[in-house]
């Protein structure tokens, strides 16, 4: 097995000190373009990789952002983590994608590693509703935002979605179209976002004068395809069937359909 190559390495084939293979690493602009030319020609040729973990020691920073999602099956979750990467990359830095699965317990075990990688901050859709998986960011000082969700502690960052104006807006939509039977496909009651987007769609209906019986809801233990399927199973089987449906997520949306 070939030994790994390291700094000492390249200074020793490049004829310079190990603190001029560095800066041709980190601070180039310091360096003769010469001398970086040669050092960067060994690099090449003895295809050095420098250490991040033991630059981290050294910077006391990582260049890595941890995204934690709930589902990455979920288009919403794919289309977060493509913008976190986008910005991201315009800092230099790097996004380390992780899914909980909706699982408290592995949501609590990401996040531990994340404490433990001393990563450059996290960005998390929570499982946990109570917030106590986050205590481990919280010892360890590093900074977090969380993701479509409003967290009740004033200190905490978030960035979210009004879903009470989503929900309004897709009732008002379906209004608009004439419908006055509407069908709520939402997930589980615990999910402020199932909730908001009901409060919405309720408002509307009022809004138009249209009773709240005017929205019959059919909840789903999950958000995902199955569980839209089987609503929508269910939704074939009302009496008198409502004319138009709204969903609380793309998923549910597609298992209806």
């Amino acid at each position: 097995m070939e030994s790994m190559v390291g700094i000492k390495d390249v200074a020793r084939q490049a004829g310079v000190s190990v603190g001029t293979v560095s800066n041709v690493i980190n601070r180039p602009d310091l360096v003769s373009e010469e001398t970086r030319t040669r050092v960067q020609s060994v690099i090449n040729k003895l295809g050095y990789i420098r250490s991040e973990s033991a630059r981290q020691l050294r910077a006391g920073a990582s260049r890595i952002v941890a995204l934690l999602v709930l589902d990455m099956g979920n288009p919403f979750f794919v289309d977060v983590a493509k913008g976190a990467e986008r910005a991201a990359r315009q800092s230099g830095l790097g996004v380390m994608v992780c899914n909980s699965a909706q699982s408290t317990s592995e949501e609590v075990e990401y996040l531990s590693l994340f404490a433990e990688q001393r990563v450059r901050g996290v960005l998390v859709t929570p499982a946990d509703p109570t917030g106590r998986s986050l205590d481990a960011l919280r010892r360890q000082r590093i900074p977090y935002v969380l993701v479509d969700r409003v967290s009740a502690d004033a200190a905490a960052c978030s960035v979210s979605v009004d879903d009470v104006v989503g929900g309004r807006l897709a009732a008002q939509h379906l209004i608009a179209a004439g419908h006055t039977s509407l069908v709520y496909v939402g997930g589980p009651r615990d999910l402020p976002q199932v909730r908001d987007r009901r409060a919405g769609a309720l408002a509307a209906l009022q809004e138009a004068g249209l009773p709240p019986e005017a929205l019959t809801e059919i909840s789903a233990d999950r958000l995902d395809v199955s569980a839209g399927r089987d609503a929508g199973a269910r939704l074939l089987g009302l009496a008198p069937r409502p004319t138009a449906v709204f969903c609380a997520n793309d998923l549910l949306a597609l298992g209806v359909l």
